[in-house]
């Protein structure tokens, strides 16, 4: 996706007078998409990481289907605090709402308190899954979840892609998720 400069904020988000964090879990740690000149190892509480999303789409179709790592309730999560570049907040946000909300359905816009790895707390954006809307995967098993992962395809690559950058990411930044590290050993066991 390309980076709209001049493309308006959607509507009911309102841009922070201050500093305009967001909190990336996912493909937004290794794929901002949006100028940014901060980029720090965060923490957030009530919310972890699961891939519980159907990527119709970007990382599979809609007669297969991938699925896509986002936020559920409970535990807590590490990833990336970004810091979008004040100029460019309100198109940043524009960009974002139609990267999460409009052509990958599933998700909710979630504001949630950050904790950088110096112990600043910042607020920030995220989007979290959505349990009402039909992309919602639910609890899918291990063996289920990697079989869908290892041979999903969409138009923005492979299913297994997605989730390999995404542990790679979480390894540079000496971030351990024994889920998703029990979800890529399953993966790379599918044949391709």
């Amino acid at each position: 996706m390309q980076w709209i400069e001049d493309a308006p904020a959607p509507p009911g988000l309102s841009i922070p007078k201050g500093e305009f964090w967001v909190f990336g879990y996912g493909s937004l740690m290794w794929n901002p998409g949006f100028p940014h000149d901060a980029r720090e190892p965060a923490l957030i509480s009530g919310w972890h990481r699961s891939f519980c999303v159907h990527s119709a789409g970007h990382r599979g179709t809609p007669e297969w289907p991938g699925l896509v790592v986002a936020l559920k309730p409970g535990g807590e999560c590490r990833g990336l605090a970004i810091r979008i570049e004040s100029q460019h907040k309100e198109s940043a946000l524009a960009y974002l709402w139609q990267r999460e909300m409009t052509l990958a359905d599933g998700y909710l816009p979630q504001r949630v308190s950050a904790m950088l790895s110096g112990g600043r707390v910042v607020d920030a954006l995220t989007f979290v899954a959505d349990p009402r809307h039909e992309a919602y995967a639910g609890e899918l098993s291990l063996t289920e979840a990697a079989e869908r992962i290892a041979t999903a395809r969409g138009m923005r690559g492979t299913n297994r892609d997605y989730l390999s950058r995404t542990l790679e990411q979480l390894e540079m930044l000496g971030i351990r998720d024994a889920v998703l590290a029990a979800l890529g050993r399953a993966v790379a066991a599918v044949p391709a």
